[in-house]
């Protein structure tokens, strides 16, 4: 880890959620009937999806909407540019689940605590800065999730930093068809929906930030199709249970409009890391681009249930 602003330590942030919180979340991110376990608080399998964790930088221990441009400036990375937080957009991200979240965060304490990896100029398209956060019991010091994920600054590089290390690809099979493939049709109502669980980035709500980033308006959260890719191929691969995945990633390559169908595309491969199976997947507008890209899970496969 080196250049400006690596290994910066932001101050570290209380987060707190509720059983109610994690209802929404589960409902947001396509969650049915058929899962209680993740949308009924009395089912004695009452869990919290396992992606949760990255929504809680956003939502903090708020139960109220926050101003989100105002949080993204709260504070500086030494050595960087100052950069203009209503022109950012998800990179890429990968989750380990280290330890299921409890049901609520009721009469604990727990934390975000997130450094910078690196802070990368690409030149005319942008800035990337890279992070790693992690969600930690603030008394024992466990930890229960680790994020690392990348914001992409648009057209705010040429400020002579680093260009940054390559990345790792994990594309999906084109030899063969798919083990599973699922969809959704999106709605003017879908980011309206997502955004209550406390990501209000005002991007995903009223035309004029997507207008000034090139967009032409309203797009619907990246996290929005990344958990809910999550939920689908747990579903579909996992049985639904949410120890059955170890590690999730994708890439955000394009932006998602309301009304647009995703598809998601998954492959099983076989290889094993410590007894957990590798699986690529890829999110797709129909018709259009891929908008998640360099999918990749770790999961234990099990067929469908219900618990």
């Amino acid at each position: 880890m080196s250049g400006p602003g690596a290994g910066f330590e932001y101050p570290p942030t209380e987060v707190a959620w509720l059983k109610r919180d994690a209802l929404l979340f589960a409902q947001s991110i396509g969650c049915t009937s058929e899962e209680l376990h993740f949308l009924y608080e009395l089912h004695p399998n009452f869990a919290v999806f396992p992606t949760y964790p990255v929504i809680l930088p956003f939502k903090k221990d708020a139960q109220e909407v926050i101003d989100f441009y105002a949080a993204q400036q709260a504070v500086k990375i030494p050595g960087v540019p100052d950069f203009d937080h209503t022109r950012v957009v998800d990179g890429q991200r990968l989750v380990q689940f280290l330890k299921p979240l409890p049901a609520t965060s009721a009469g604990r304490k727990f934390e975000v605590r997130t450094k910078v990896i690196g802070v990368y100029d690409k030149g005319k398209p942008g800035t990337v800065i890279e992070t790693q956060t992690d969600l930690v019991d603030a008394v024992s010091n466990e930890v229960y999730s680790r994020a690392i994920g990348s914001a992409f600054y648009v057209g705010q590089g040429g400020w002579g930093g680093p260009k940054g290390p390559a990345t790792e690809n994990f594309p999906a099979p084109k030899d063969r068809k798919p083990d599973a493939v699922f969809s959704t049709e999106t709605s003017t109502d879908t980011a309206l929906l997502y955004r209550l669980n406390g990501d209000y980035n005002p991007l995903h709500a009223t035309p004029e930030p997507g207008k000034k980033m090139g967009f032409g308006g309203v797009i619907i959260h990246g996290l929005y199709s990344f958990n809910w890719a999550a939920h689908g191929i747990l579903k579909e691969l996992g049985g639904s249970d949410p120890t059955n995945m170890k590690e999730y990633q994708a890439r955000f390559a394009s932006p998602v409009r309301p009304g647009d169908k995703l598809v998601t595309s998954v492959w099983r491969t076989g290889q094993m890391k410590d007894g957990w199976e590798e699986i690529r997947f890829e999110v797709a507008v129909e018709g259009g681009k891929v908008c998640l890209s360099n999918g990749r899970a770790l999961m234990k496969c099990a067929p469908k249930s219900k618990l």
